[in-house]
């Protein structure tokens, strides 16, 4: 059966992945090279790479089932489950592990909606989700780490210590809002009940909330992939399709 959708018409491309046909290529250029350094074993893949890595950030870009997907691109609903399992982690962000002394990042954390609910738990918005922590580069925007997903009911300073974030962000200045008391990390100043901040305290705060909105204005860009607002992959793919839509986010900014 031939497939409605394929890497070698560009015009599909931007509006199922999110990336112009430039930084697709990149990407794909990228997992070429990844796969070149491994042995491929068993029957060959029905879809060419390009294909396979367009299936997988359409998936995420448009959240559609697997049978939708199988019937866009010409494949079983099998085979497009393959590709997933697959590629998905090959796209998956190459973390930052080293920072320059000048450096300040950001970091906060925000739920994913999540239908596998032996990872997920009921947050505060009454739905199962899991948690996590995204850190960005202050100055470029960029995402540098994303720390492994936590059940929904995990409080942001709880999050920051378990699942890997503070240990990838080491010593570097990194600020947050007041949810991270008490963490190391650059918070605003706490207003005492009954008290006034003095004014130096006022202005300082003003200046730390507008730079940390960044960190938000990120998250709302990474959930234009839709599957970060009602993820059904089980197990780690909801943490691989944070990842690989991190790399997504920032190849936008770069391009």
């Amino acid at each position: 059966m031939a497939g409605v959708i394929t890497a070698s018409v560009p015009s599909w491309i931007e509006p199922f992945t999110g990336l112009s046909s430039r930084c697709f290529g990149k990407l794909v250029a990228s997992v070429r090279r990844e796969q070149a350094s491994v042995q491929q074993r068993g029957r060959p893949w029905s879809l060419p790479l390009e294909d396979r890595v367009l299936l997988v950030t359409a998936y995420w870009r448009t959240n559609l089932t697997m049978r939708q997907l199988a019937l866009l691109f010409g494949i079983s609903k099998s085979a497009a489950d393959r590709i997933i399992d697959h590629i998905g982690p090959l796209l998956a962000l190459r973390q930052r592990k080293q920072f320059r002394k000048d450096t300040v990042l950001i970091v906060d954390g925000t739920l994913v909606p999540t239908r596998d609910h032996s990872v997920a738990e009921q947050s505060k918005n009454y739905r199962y989700s899991t948690a996590h922590q995204v850190v960005i580069d202050a100055d470029t925007r960029l995402i540098v780490v994303v720390g492994r997903p936590l059940p929904g009911n995990r409080h942001d300073a709880r999050g920051w210590e378990e699942p890997g974030a503070k240990a990838a962000v080491g010593t570097t200045t990194t600020i947050a809002d007041g949810g991270y008391q008490g963490t190391g990390l650059v918070v605003p100043h706490r207003r005492r009940k009954g008290e006034e901040l003095a004014a130096w305290k006022e202005k300082h705060s003003r200046s730390h909330k507008q730079v940390r909105a960044r960190v938000e204005h990120t998250f709302a860009r990474m959930k234009g992939w839709k599957i970060l607002r009602d993820c059904r992959l089980k197990g780690d793919g909801v943490h691989h399709a944070m990842l690989g839509i991190a790399r997504l986010h920032n190849l936008t900014l770069v391009r």
